[in-house]
């Protein structure tokens, strides 16, 4: 028992650097196969046709049994998670990686919790709790989060050079002057973040009508390549060769990011989620901003500035702050939900006692 836990206590945290990992590796080839030519969305169609291939020997293995329970409501509220989670969140996500920077998009990455709290807060799905200091906290990690955010996009100062020479830098040239728009790519950006916190509030209703993990990934991921293939085929009016793959860079990108940032990360997150809850993934957010800054500069060759530096390191105060409170005031939660099942238990336990009594 304590060598299993044990091996849980390594294997836990190592799953969440590896997913930090695809992460940052996916938004680098990303933002290299956007730049050399493939469209965004030609790059969310092929990622999620495989994501869905990887998934589907875990859907129908494990959810078999609910296949029989797709229905036409259920399809259609995969299909609404599908257009807010994929076409609408990655797909804006893509747009605003090429017209901006794979170092200033991570920031808003780590934005989705805390955009999320704020949309659930102003449908009065989740309550501000200004009054306890799990509140505060939520609140403050928001402000702070908003902060640098606004610092990352409003203010560059001093450029920094820490590298001498940049490895993959023709590749980063390559299409940037087609594209390249901060102002722009940063509405994208905060677009992405707007639909990951609609996706959110939307998959807790598809969690309740139909709690099937990997088949509704797999369903979802199914939907999402079919509207994103009639989207790419309308922005890039017909043209076949624009969805034409080569041995080359653009097909290294969407199989990395179909197998590892949709497969493989679904399952270490959900694995993760089922033993340390929700708030667990989210507090390793800050290992991929850190990392892909890093790889952004040496291998790309992206300025790094004294004001993306500032607003990184204000969001992830921020996200902490916000992770934080949101951690405590869950555990405070599942501690008032226990207190008010041991009643029951205990009634329950007195009503045995007394059956026994009267049968002997």
């Amino acid at each position: 028992m304590m060598a299993s836990w044990s091996m849980e206590a390594v294997m836990l945290p190592a799953s969440m650097v590896l997913v930090q990992t695809f992460t940052m590796g996916a938004l680098l080839l990303s933002k290299l196969a956007l730049n050399i030519g493939i469209e965004p969305f030609v790059l969310l169609a092929y990622r999620n046709l495989i994501g869905a291939i990887i998934v589907a020997p875990f859907a129908f293995y494990f959810d078999r049994s609910m296949v029989s329970k797709v229905r036409v409501k259920v399809l259609g509220w995969l299909s609404m998670s599908a257009l807010f989670g994929i076409v609408l969140a990655m797909g804006l996500h893509y747009y605003g990686l090429r017209a901006t920077t794979a170092a200033y998009s991570v920031n808003f990455l780590n934005l989705i919790p805390v955009v999320t709290f704020l949309i659930a807060a102003l449908l009065r799905l989740e309550k501000l709790a200004a009054r306890t200091w799990a509140g505060r906290m939520k609140m403050l990690g928001t402000a702070i989060c908003v902060a640098g955010t606004m610092v990352t996009s409003l203010y560059r100062g001093r450029l920094l050079h820490p590298w001498p020479t940049h490895l993959l830098r023709h590749h980063a040239a390559a299409g940037v002057p087609a594209h390249r728009n901060m102002a722009l790519g940063t509405a994208y950006l905060c677009g992405s973040c707007l639909a990951y916190a609609l996706w959110f509030i939307v998959q807790a209703r598809v969690a309740r009508e139909f709690p099937c993990k990997y088949l509704s990934t797999m369903l979802a991921c199914v939907s999402g390549t079919a509207q994103a293939l009639l989207i790419g085929a309308a922005a890039s009016r017909g043209r076949a060769a624009a969805w034409r793959l080569g041995w080359d860079l653009q097909l290294v990108a969407v199989v990395y990011s179909g197998v590892f940032n949709t497969g493989a990360t679904f399952c270490l997150i959900s694995w993760a989620i089922s033993r340390r809850g929700p708030i667990y993934p989210s507090m390793f957010n800050s290992l991929s901003l850190v990392a892909t800054t890093v790889l952004d500069s040496l291998l790309l060759g992206t300025d790094v500035s004294v004001g993306s530096l500032l607003g990184a390191l204000l969001i992830v105060v921020g996200l902490y702050a916000f992770l934080w409170g949101k951690g405590r005031e869950i555990r405070r939660q599942n501690k008032q939900q226990q207190q008010q099942q041991q009643p029951g238990e205990v009634v329950s336990a007195s009503a045995a006692n007394n059956n026994g009594d009267e049968r002997v």
